[in-house]
This record gives C-alpha cells, structure tokens and sequence, in this order.
C-alpha cells in the first residue's frame, strides 16, 4: 500500500461520523488559510519556507496532490492577500472558529483528533479533503 494510502485510511479512521466530516471538509481548508495569513503576518519568509516544506511533503505523498495542494496555497496566499492590515485579525478569529469547529466535530465523533496521535495529520486533513475532491472528480491521485 502506498504511504499516502495508509495515512489516509489512518486518517479516515478518526473521521466516520458523517458531522464529523462536514465539520472537517468546512474547518480543515480554512484552518490551512488561517495559518497561512499568520505565518505570513510573522514573515512572509517563514510564509514562503512552510509552503515549501508543505509542497515537498505532498510532492512525496502524490504529484497530483502536490500540483492541487500548491494551486490551493496559492489562491489561499491570493486570497490572504487581499486582507492587507486586517490580515492578522482575520487569520487569528477565523483560525480560533475553526478549532472550535474541529473539536465540536470530534465530540460527534466520540474520538480525539487524528494529530494527537501523529502531528503529520496537520499535513494530511487538507490532502484527504482534496483527495475526497479528486475523486469525486475521477481525477487519480
């Protein structure tokens, strides 16, 4: 099985409750732009570093995933973009909703998150939701 299978199924094992999932489809993508916004809000350099890294993990996990996941930094950088001064604002209330989003889905759940058991699972949540996307879209990963 290849490694970007395997934690996905780990991944999916913490997510089985319908709510759950809603939660994560919703909360998963606009914690990854939160954080960005304050990455780059510290540095855009800091910023530029993680994307890479991020880039390069997905790159080993799946070329297609590795092109989606960059083609949504990007427009999530675009749209951080956008929020100029009140970048730093946005990001943090928007990141703290989403938490709170997650943990409220995992009650559903009756499970802990995924991430306090391997903390590659931050990297893994927007992957199995583009993942879910690709294959609704027949789009091979």
């Amino acid at each position: 099985m290849r490694p970007v299978d395997r934690m996905f199924q780990h991944y999916s094992e913490f997510h089985r409750n319908a709510t759950n999932k809603a939660i994560h489809w919703v909360c998963v993508p606009v914690i990854a732009w939160s954080f960005l916004g304050l990455l780059w809000v510290i540095s855009p350099i800091v910023a530029v570093v993680v994307i890479a890294a991020s880039v390069a993990f997905y790159l080993w996990l799946s070329l297609p995933l590795a092109l989606g996941m960059a083609a949504a930094i990007a427009f999530m950088t675009y749209g951080a973009s956008l929020l100029g001064s009140h970048l730093l604002m946005v990001s943090g209330t928007v990141f703290v909703a989403a938490w709170i989003g997650q943990f409220i889905g995992h009650r559903f759940e009756g499970r802990k998150p995924a991430f306090l058991e391997d903390v590659r699972s931050l990297l893994i949540g927007p992957a199995w939701v583009l993942a879910f996307l690709y294959r609704r879209l027949g789009i091979a990963y």
